[in-house]
């Protein structure tokens, strides 16, 4: 298994009045010992406006090349355009189709994709009309990220609309593209199945929590993101990013389920918000290596 660390996490949060340049990142992760980035699309670090041209984009490949890190990812900033919202189709897949350009001329595998709206900026009578505007949308980028050869993953989160685990569940049935999978990231999948956070009406959650969401996921899963949780929401808005070690979440049990997710390579640390993720980019190295022994007969 490769592991890579998210980017976003020194362009966001505590970082964004100051945030750690994406060269300075990649060569911080290379020096570290990760295999690789996964690739923040959001300003400052790898943006259409950053990268505009072939040559810009190749000179980010040989850049990255040079340090022998791999790109396990690319999160997309497709905010301009809310999927949700009737009447953004064409202006949403313009957009997507121009983040898959850049991805496919850096070499990038993956592009995550959100639902963007808050869990309750869509309004009740317009929700289910809401969420097959998004199924077609999606079902439409697939097809074309397909084409590309780069695969596309939904990131579910407290913060976005669609988040209790049925709804995961029905809205990639929804898209139906084999080219659609989810992201499973298993904070936000704390926080959605054992906390039932910010998710409209009564909160779903399940018994068998973050593992039994995984199992309710089989064959769905396409990328994998690792962080620990504490239960609560960063600012009331999404999941709290907690360092390994610090929060409720059993990777020693949850590890072999993970590995054995089928046609994953990569698994992404995620820092996202955190303060002091700087200094956390070693230890965080060290817990995940520390977990793949444990599955070893």
């Amino acid at each position: 298994m490769k592991i890579s660390l998210g980017s976003w996490a020194f362009a966001f949060g505590p970082y964004a009045d100051n945030p750690v340049p994406f060269e300075r990142t990649a060569r911080r992760l290379a020096e570290a010992g990760y295999d690789g980035i996964e690739i923040c699309g959001f300003p400052p670090h790898v943006t259409l406006d950053a990268y505009p041209s072939a040559a810009s984009r190749a000179g980010l490949k040989r850049f990255l090349e040079g340090l022998k890190l791999g790109v396990s990812g690319y999160a997309a900033d497709l905010t301009a355009a809310n999927p949700v919202v009737k009447g953004n189709e064409r202006k949403y897949l313009d957009l997507f189709d121009r983040n898959l350009e850049l991805c496919a001329e850096v070499g990038i595998p993956t592009i995550r994709v959100d639902s963007i709206a808050a869990p309750d900026a869509v309004p009740a009578d317009d929700y289910e009309s809401a969420f097959g505007r998004l199924a077609g949308i999606w079902n439409s980028a697939a097809s074309r990220a397909a084409e590309a050869g780069i695969r596309l993953v939904w990131e579910f989160e407290p913060g976005f609309v669609f988040n209790k685990p049925s709804e995961v569940v029905a809205l990639h049935e929804r898209v139906a593209h084999a080219n659609f999978q989810v992201m499973f990231d298993v904070c936000h999948a704390y926080m959605c199945a054992v906390v039932g956070a910010r998710q409209r009406g009564a909160a779903e959650t399940l018994p068998g929590g973050v593992s039994e969401f995984l199992e309710k996921l089989n064959g769905r899963i396409g990328a994998i993101h690792l962080i620990d949780s504490d239960g609560t929401l960063h600012h009331d808005e999404t999941s709290t990013h907690r360092p390994f070690g610090e929060g409720f979440i059993d990777f020693g049990a949850l590890t072999p389920q993970l590995l054995a997710v089928p046609g994953i390579d990569w698994w992404c640390v995620d820092l996202c918000f955190w303060a002091g993720s700087w200094e956390l980019v070693d230890s965080s190295l060290a817990f995940v290596r520390g977990l793949l022994p444990l599955t070893v007969a």
